[in-house]
């Protein structure tokens, strides 16, 4: 992974973070109406432990991003294919 600037004040450069941004305020922040700063820092932690955890992304074959770290594609996706033909 190699470290890029983007240009300031240009949201368009840097589509991926925009759109984190975007998905932790609309998933987390504005539906749990933080009333302090370690209010907002716990609703940002739970977030980001389901994102990682939890949600599947379609980006990375329905599946959570840990365990694409953790390399279980291979076995997730064969035990889906074992449950939708015994199914």
């Amino acid at each position: 992974m190699t470290h890029v600037r983007t240009s300031p004040h240009y949201p368009q450069s840097d589509g991926k973070l925009e759109h984190w941004n975007q998905s932790i305020k609309r998933e987390s922040i504005r539906p749990g109406v933080p009333l302090s700063l370690a209010d907002a820092k716990r609703l940002v932690e739970h977030y980001v432990a389901v994102y990682n955890d939890e949600r599947l992304h379609s980006g990375i074959g329905y599946i959570t991003p840990q365990d694409w770290l953790a390399g279980r594609q291979a076995e997730i996706h064969a035990s889906r294919d074992r449950n939708s033909a015994e199914g």
